[in-house]
């Protein structure tokens, strides 16, 4: 056990005073990774289900097209797809030029009321 304390001590003076790009770009991946894996697993907020949006649009699928709504399934078909539809065209003057304008208000208002759980 000694050793290995040695050694573990050794290798990091080694590293301190002769640093290597190689190996300082593998920690600091590895260590990116690791954080965004534990602040994935202990994420305490509230998060919008993705689904939620189709469901509160489907009294109004009737005025869609079907290739809107394939597009509206494909959107909500995850919480990073809704956010990133939510960011490059409701918050910008971007058209989807899938979606008539009518209907692609309608999405960006459902969205928006829940904008805060993205």
């Amino acid at each position: 056990m000694k050793n290995l304390l040695f050694l573990i001590v050794s290798a990091s003076l080694y590293l301190h005073f002769y640093p290597n790009e190689k190996v300082t770009q593998f920690y600091n991946e590895s260590k990116g990774v690791l954080l965004e894996s534990f602040s994935e697993f202990s994420d305490t907020k509230i998060r919008l289900k993705a689904d939620k949006i189709y469901l509160d649009l489907e009294n109004e699928l009737a005025t869609f097209s079907e290739q809107e709504i394939e597009s509206l399934k494909e959107i909500t078909s995850s919480r990073d797809n809704v956010e990133a539809f939510y960011l490059t065209v409701c918050k910008t003057d971007k058209r989807d030029y899938i979606f008539h304008i009518n209907n692609e208000k309608k999405v960006c208002a459902t969205i928006s009321s829940y904008s805060n759980m993205l």
